[in-house]
């Protein structure tokens, strides 16, 4: 649900999304909901273990959705072997677990969401580090 939600305030334009939290916490199954909500009607695979998954959408303005999952990452300076900066182009979406593994070696991000387990269910938390980022966090705020 949540996941739906972002991709219509994402709303076609690139930006890099970091997504943190616990194992388990929900982070896959969010860009699941993100990528449904763009009209990717095929399974959603974790990319724990190819660490990238690209999904072009020429339908939808030619957008690009990478979901990366940097888990298995040992070092900081895997990340080159991915080749990101060949996908930092204008219709680009990154959507990247466990960014903190790669240190400083990622573009930086215009939003963060952290999900957190509570009792009865999750907590998110999003940040804005740019302006895309503050601009997302403000259609959060219109589109229910």
């Amino acid at each position: 649900m949540f996941g739906q939600r972002l991709a219509r305030c994402v709303d076609n334009t690139a930006c890099v999304i970091f997504l943190q939290g616990d194992l388990g916490a929900g982070k896959t199954t969010l860009v699941r909901g993100f990528l449904r909500a763009i009209g990717y009607t095929e399974k959603v695979k974790s990319p724990t273990y190819t660490l990238i998954e690209t999904y072009d959408f020429p339908d939808r303005a030619h957008i690009t959705v990478l979901h990366i999952d940097l888990y298995r990452l040992k070092s900081p300076d895997e990340i080159e072997g991915l080749s990101l900066r060949d996908y930092l182009q204008e219709k680009t979406v990154f959507i990247i677990e466990w960014p903190e593994n790669a240190e400083s070696k990622l573009p930086p991000p215009d939003l963060s969401c952290s999900i957190a387990f509570l009792k009865d269910g999750r907590q998110l938390r999003l940040k804005a580090h740019t302006p895309r980022g503050e601009e997302i966090l403000q259609n959060m705020e219109t589109i229910a």
